[in-house]
């Protein structure tokens, strides 16, 4: 059996896109606003319009809009789901979830109602929280959950309800991949609201409207509040700014979300506006303190060759430094090796090493980092001679059986005490060597997509190693060749038996890295270049134009996809020709209406394996 490290790195690596290179398109974006105005005078007709750079920089929900979004929403009698009465108590606890055990929805109005309290009660929280435990009053600490209400339900069940004698940290991460994200936000924030002293709630980098647009979120609110989704979402934009960067456990443990790095300055963080943060995705935009050429649009965001002003809030505020600093927290993981180093797989944060733990941590006296952000077979992991520990709480997060969740419990001058557990419909869990099969069999199929999408460059380093035209290489040539062009940092000797035929040689038939898997064509005339830079953008695509579609209808219009392609292809130096885009936009404009729904288009581009009971790839993206 592959040492299963390998196929949790390639998963960690394929549960997010590129931080640093979306952040990065998304600045080069909104710096390239006022060029898109000046060539194009037909506002409708331009890709960034001042209504997106309004959203994405935009200005916060005021209190006083509480009583517009809520008076017009009127809770029929013939509702039957529960009620809540505020100021809320315990039993508003136990009535939500009973009723999201039977399945039950929570009306908008009450939905609206506890995120405007929550609100209103973040903000008065400071960045960081500062909580005290004590021999006889444990703290339960809770990773990643991902919208899977089961294991909150069971940690719970297991665990006891939040309550002044019970305190929980929930460590970010709340939303996102499973089907219940809402139901977790409603009874995390309806417990914060009851015992805002007790339930402590850190930001993750989930808690970000654009990854919400990417990994699922968005979708169900919209889905399960067709009427009010759009203000639920907005308002939640608002919520996730104030969720705090992070707790510490009676001066000796710090838990965030990702990590640190060599550069973490705990006394910045303390002091940081974190609500200034819409999307870490946003970096700052440079500064250049020697032009000023500003341009008013209708909207009150004024575009300057110095930044962005938002009704009137610089952005030039938001400094670079400081957004590094929450990126870190946020994105960061742990390794070995010695030393801090970039985050290639994430593309943002750091990979950070004992030895920069040891120097943070004795920094500011403290003894123990507690983090998240990483989905662990045992649903834990301790590392950097015990002074880090990875907790995530969502089992089978991948697929059923793959892996165990976890909560810890801390008391001052005690050992953490790690309880695991599992959902599985099965009556017993699965042995610890399937949920390593189940694993490694998930990372193998999307290891192959990860090697499909990049065909054309593979084929073409294989060729050239190959001097001899036999279609052969050697193990060593091969795995030179994959990391050249993939560069996943795995181990491609002892994975080559699963991915590719090996002759009695001992050497390679390298094309039979595709024998067995192709990216799908939606239609028959789609160049193949154009099909494989599609298939390996499209998350990132996704992101994009689910950024551009503000009214979430799901339909961009064909000047709108052509303008942000050009943008696009432009930044990530993709050579395709204009015209095969737009040839391929407008055979996917089924009713010749000027738009297409772009959210299809991407889902025409998928990739078959040979061997699947199942006609299309059902690959989940965290």
């Amino acid at each position: 059996m592959i040492n299963k490290t390998w196929a949790v790195a390639l998963r960690v690596q394929r549960k997010t896109s590129n931080l640093r290179q979306l952040s990065n398109f998304f600045s080069f974006m909104l710096e390239n606003y006022t060029r898109v105005l000046e060539e194009d005078s037909d506002q409708s007709k331009c890709a960034i319009k001042p209504e997106l750079v309004t959203h994405l920089l935009g200005s916060n929900i005021q209190d006083k809009d509480r009583q517009d979004y809520l008076g017009l929403i009127d809770v029929p009698d013939s509702y039957c789901g529960p009620r809540l009465q505020f100021p809320l108590t315990f039993t508003d606890i136990d009535l939500l979830i009973e009723a999201f055990k039977q399945q039950q929805i929570l009306h908008a109005y009450y939905v609206l109602e506890v995120l405007f309290e929550t609100k209103k009660l973040l903000q008065q929280k400071p960045n960081f929280t500062h909580t005290k435990t004590s021999p006889s009053k444990e703290i339960t600490i809770c990773g990643d959950l991902h919208g899977k209400l089961d294991d909150l339900f069971l940690i719970f069940s297991k665990n006891g309800l939040p309550s002044v004698s019970n305190p929980y940290v929930f460590n970010g991460d709340f939303v996102d991949r499973g089907k219940n994200s809402m139901e977790i936000l409603m009874i995390l924030f309806v417990s914060f609201l009851v015992y805002p002293n007790d339930l402590h709630l850190n930001r993750g980098n989930h808690e970000d409207f654009m990854m919400n647009k990417r990994y699922g979120f968005t979708k169900e609110v919209l889905n399960k509040y067709k009427l009010h989704g759009k203000k639920i979402l907005q308002i939640l934009e608002d919520i996730y700014t104030w969720l705090p960067i992070g707790t510490i456990i009676d001066n000796e443990i710090l838990v965030v979300h990702g990590g640190i790095s060599d550069s973490t300055d705990l006394n910045l963080l303390h002091r940081i506006e974190r609500n200034k943060w819409k999307s870490v995705l946003m970096p700052p935009i440079p500064i250049d303190g020697d032009r000023a050429t500003e341009k008013e649009n209708k909207v009150g965001t004024t575009i300057t060759a110095r930044g962005i002003r938002t009704n009137g809030s610089l952005s030039e505020q938001l400094t670079k430094h400081e957004w590094e600093q929450v990126v870190d927290i946020l994105w960061s993981d742990p390794r070995g090796k010695r030393g801090c180093y970039p985050n290639t797989s994430r593309g943002g944060g750091c990979y950070f090493g004992p030895d920069v733990t040891s120097r943070i941590l004795n920094k500011y006296q403290l003894k123990m980092l507690i983090r998240s952000h990483e989905c662990k077979p045992e649903g834990y992991e301790i590392c950097h001679d015990g002074k880090v520990i990875t907790l995530f709480s969502a089992s089978n997060y991948y697929e059923e059986g793959s892996n165990r969740g976890a909560y810890i419990r801390v008391s001052s001058g005690t050992p953490p005490r790690f309880f695991q557990y599992q959902m599985t419909r099965a009556t017993c869990l699965r042995p610890h060597y399937q949920r390593v099969n189940a694993l490694e069999s998930s990372a193998i199929r999307m290891l192959k997509e990860r090697m499909i999408s990049q065909k054309t460059d593979l084929i073409r380093v294989f060729q050239l190693q190959d001097c001899s035209k036999s279609g052969k290489l050697s193990v060593g040539q091969w795995a030179f060749s994959m990391e050249n062009v993939l560069g996943l940092n795995l181990p491609w000797r002892s994975l080559s038996s699963r991915l590719v035929t090996i002759d009695k040689d001992g050497n390679i038939d390298y094309m039979s890295s595709f024998q067995d898997i192709h990216i799908q064509k939606p239609v028959k005339e789609a160049q193949y270049t154009l099909i494989e830079t599609v298939y390996r953008y499209r998350s990132d695509l996704q992101i994009i134009f689910n950024v551009i579609d503000s009214d979430h209808s799901g339909l961009i219009s064909m000047e709108e996809f052509r303008s942000m392609w050009k943008l696009f292809t432009s930044y990530y130096s993709v050579c395709i020709d204009d015209s095969q885009i737009d040839e391929l936009a407008e055979r996917m404009d089924l009713n010749k209406d000027g738009s297409i729904d772009f959210n299809e288009f991407l889902k025409a581009f998928y990739v078959v394996h040979k061997f699947d009971k199942l006609n299309k790839s059902d690959t989940k993206f965290a």
